[in-house]
C-alpha cells in the first residue's frame, strides 16, 4: 500500500472541511451564547433554556439530517455537467425543508407536555413553554439555510455557510444583549429575549446566504423561473428516500447521548456534571470528524458521478485516515489533559460547593479517559457514514446504526450505569461499544459496495 497516495489528497480535503467545521461550531455556539448569557440572570433561567433547547435539539438532528440528501445528488450532477438535474434537486430539496422546517416547529409546539412528564421543577417549565415556542419557530430559517447550505456544498462552496454562520453568531450576540437584559431602547425580555435573538441571527442567516448565492455567477440561472408545476413526484420520493433514513441515522445518535444525559441525572447530580463536561469537550473535538463527513459525501459523490470507483477508494481512504489522525491527536491532548480541562468547566473558589466540585472533576476526568478512545470510533463511524451518503446507500446504514447505538450500546450504558459500581464511567463505556460497533459494521458496508461497483466497473471494461 502506497501511503503517499492517500496523503496528497489531505490538503483538498482540509480546504473543503475547514469551513463546514468552522460552521457547525458556529452552530455550537449560538447554543452556548444563549447559556451564558441567560446564566447571568439565574440558575432557574439557565435550567429553562437547557430543558428548551434539549427539545430543539432532537428536532434539529432530523432537520439537517434530512437535508444532506440534497448534497450527494448535487454533487454527482455536477461530475456529470447534468445542470437540469442541479436545478431540479435544488428547487425540490428547498421546497421539502420549506415544508419540513414548518412541521418541525408544530411538533415542537405540540410537544410541550412532555416537559411535565420529564417530572421537570414547575418554575423551569413555566419559563421554558414561552421560550420554547420562539426556538421553535427559528428552526423554519434554520431547516431553509440548511437547504441552501447542502445546495452549496455539492457545488463544493463550502465558504458561504462558514460566512453566513459568522454573521449570524455575532448578530446574535449583539440581539441577545440587547434584549435580554433591555440595553437602550430595548425592552428586558429575560429568556424570551434570548428565544427572539436566536429567530432574529437565524432569519438573518437565510437572507444572508440567498443574497450570497444569487449573485454569484454560476449559480444564478438555478434561482431562476421556480414553479411549482415543476415540482415532480420522482425527484421528491428520490430526495425523501434518502433524507428519511438520514435524519433516523442521526436522530438514533442523538437520542442515545440524550439518554446517557438521563441515565447521569438518575446517577446523581455530579455524574451529570461531569458527564456535560466530558461531552462539551468531545462535541468540539467531533466538530473536525463531522466536517470531514461532509467533504467525504462531496468527494465520493463527485467520484461516483465520473464513475471512477478506482480512484473514490483513494478518496474515501484518505478521508478516513485523516480523520483517525486527527482523533488520535484530540485522544492523546485528552489523556494528557484529563485531570486538568475538567477545572475549567467549575469555579473552584466557592467554598460552599468545593466537595461536589472535586467529586464532579474525579468522574470526569474518568469520563475523558473513555472519550479518548470513543472519538475515534465516533470519528470514524460519521466519516464513513458521510462516504456511505456519497453513494446514496442510507438504508442500511440506517439499520446499521439503530442496531449499534440501540440494541449494543444502550443496553451496554444502562446496565453498567445502574447496576455496577462504574456509575457514569459505565455510560460512556456503552457509548464506546455502540460507536465502535457502528464504526467496524459501516465500514464492512463500505468496503463491500465499493468492492462491488469496482468489479462491476473492471466487467465493463
Amino acid at each position: 500500500m502506497n501511503i503517499s497516495q492517500y496523503t496528497k489528497e489531505f490538503k483538498y480535503n482540509m480546504q473543503l472541511a475547514y469551513p463546514v467545521i468552522l460552521g457547525m461550531v458556529g452552530h455550537t455556539l449560538i447554543g452556548i451564547v444563549d447559556n451564558i448569557m441567560v446564566g447571568k440572570l439565574g440558575a432557574t433561567e439557565l435550567a429553562a433554556v437547557s430543558l428548551g433547547n434539549s427539545m430543539i435539539f432532537i428536532a434539529m438532528s432530523i432537520g439537517i439530517g434530512f437535508s444532506t440528501a440534497i448534497t450527494p445528488i448535487v454533487a454527482e450532477a455536477d461530475a456529470e455537467n447534468d445542470d437540469n438535474k442541479i436545478r431540479s434537486t435544488f428547487h425540490h430539496g428547498m421546497f421539502l425543508c420549506i415544508i419540513l422546517g414548518f412541521l418541525l416547529f408544530g411538533l415542537v409546539v405540540l410537544s410541550k407536555p412532555i416537559m411535565e412528564l420529564l417530572h421537570q421543577p414547575k418554575e423551569v417549565i413555566s419559563l421554558a413553554k414561552p421560550y420554547l415556542d420562539w426556538v421553535a419557530f427559528s428552526l423554519v430559517p434554520l431547516i431553509i439555510y440548511q437547504g441552501y447550505k447542502q445546495f452549496a456544498d455539492g457545488l463544493s462552496m463550502t465558504k458561504y455557510s462558514m460566512y453566513a454562520i459568522i454573521m449570524a453568531n455575532i448578530l446574535h450576540v449583539l440581539v441577545n444583549y440587547w434584549l435580554i437584559y433591555g440595553v437602550w431602547i430595548f425592552p428586558k425580555m429575560g429568556i424570551l429575549g434570548a428565544g427572539l435573538g436566536t429567530v432574529i441571527s437565524r432569519i438573518a442567516m437565510v437572507i444572508f446566504m440567498h443574497f450570497i448565492l444569487i449573485n454569484h455567477k454560476k449559480l444564478r440561472p438555478y434561482f431562476k423561473n421556480f414553479s411549482f408545476e415543476e415540482i415532480k413526484k420522482s425527484m421528491l420520493n428520490k430526495i425523501i428516500n434518502l433524507g428519511l433514513p438520514s435524519a433516523m441515522q442521526m436522530l438514533f445518535e442523538v437520542v442515545l447521548f440524550t439518554a446517557a444525559i438521563w441515565l447521569c441525572g438518575n446517577i446523581g447530580k455530579t455524574s451529570q456534571a461531569a458527564n456535560q463536561i466530558a461531552l462539551s469537550l468531545a462535541s468540539m473535538t467531533f466538530m473536525f470528524a463531522m466536517g470531514l463527513s461532509v467533504v467525504s459525501m462531496i468527494r465520493i459523490s463527485h467520484q461516483k458521478g465520473l464513475h471512477d470507483y478506482k480512484q473514490l477508494i483513494i478518496v474515501a481512504r484518505s478521508i478516513f485516515l485523516l480523520a483517525i489522525l486527527i482523533e488520535i491527536v484530540f485522544a492523546v491532548l485528552f489523556i494528557a489533559l484529563h485531570q486538568v480541562l475538567p477545572h475549567y468547566f467549575l469555579n473552584m473558589e466557592n467554598q460552599s460547593q468545593l466537595v461536589d466540585n472535586n467529586e464532579v472533576i474525579t468522574i470526569a476526568a474518568k469520563l475523558l479517559l473513555v472519550a479518548a478512545v470513543f472519538q475515534i470510533s465516533d470519528g470514524i463511524q460519521v466519516v464513513v457514514l458521510g462516504a456511505l451518503r456519497g453513494l446514496q446507500d442510507v438504508k442500511v446504514p440506517m439499520y446499521i446504526t439503530f442496531i449499534a447505538y440501540w440494541v449494543i450500546g444502550f443496553p451496554i450504558s444502562y446496565y453498567l450505569g445502574q447496576y455496577t459500581s462504574l456509575k457514569a464511567v459505565g455510560v460512556w463505556i456503552g457509548l464506546l461499544a455502540g460507536l465502535t460497533a457502528a464504526a467496524i459494521f459501516l465500514y464492512i458496508r463500505f468496503h463491500y459496495l465499493t468492492k462491488k461497483l469496482l468489479k462491476k466497473s473492471n466487467n465493463k471494461l
